[in-house]
């Protein structure tokens, strides 16, 4: 498995471990989506509010900052034998994030290693479209987040 970082907002960077949590998130997506024997890729780029409002509009037609984006891979992409397939990329917004986290009672750090899964998820053809389909993501987030040590992000008071 390979998990390519990109950090275009300095903000990230106050975050200590970035790299190392990129990885064991997209790793334990995987392997609890029972995915982590392939040879896979997924690309995650650490954007601002300003630089996923534009990748927001571009592609889904909404201009405004979102929390997470994620973009799947064709699955009939052509990769040289070898080589990881790659699911996809996941764009994250720091500031929507770190204002979500602080709102909700999160650390950052737990809420970005969320919706690294979250988005991962979406690679993997998860969706949260109807509440069936919504509840069986959050059970199976919930559980990977647990082999993070991360506690519940949808435990209701």
């Amino acid at each position: 498995m390979t998990v390519s970082i990109e950090v275009e907002d300095d903000a990230w960077l106050a975050m200590a471990g970035i790299e190392e949590l990129a990885h064991s998130a997209v790793e334990a997506a995987l392997a609890e989506a029972e995915r982590n024997g392939g040879n896979w890729a997924v690309a995650v780029l650490f954007a601002d509010d300003a630089g996923i409002a534009e990748i927001n509009a571009e592609w889904r037609g909404k201009d405004t900052p979102t929390n997470v984006l994620s973009f799947p891979a064709p699955d009939n992409m052509p990769v040289p034998e070898g080589e990881p397939r790659p699911l996809g990329d996941i764009v994250l917004a720091h500031g929507t994030i770190a204002r979500e986290a602080a709102v909700q009672g999160k650390t950052l750090h737990d809420h970005t290693a969320h919706l690294i899964v979250h988005g991962t998820l979406h690679l993997l053809g998860y969706g949260h479209e109807g509440d069936a389909e919504a509840e069986a993501m959050e059970a199976l987030e919930t559980r990977i987040l647990k082999r993070l040590g991360i506690s519940d992000p949808y435990e209701r008071d």
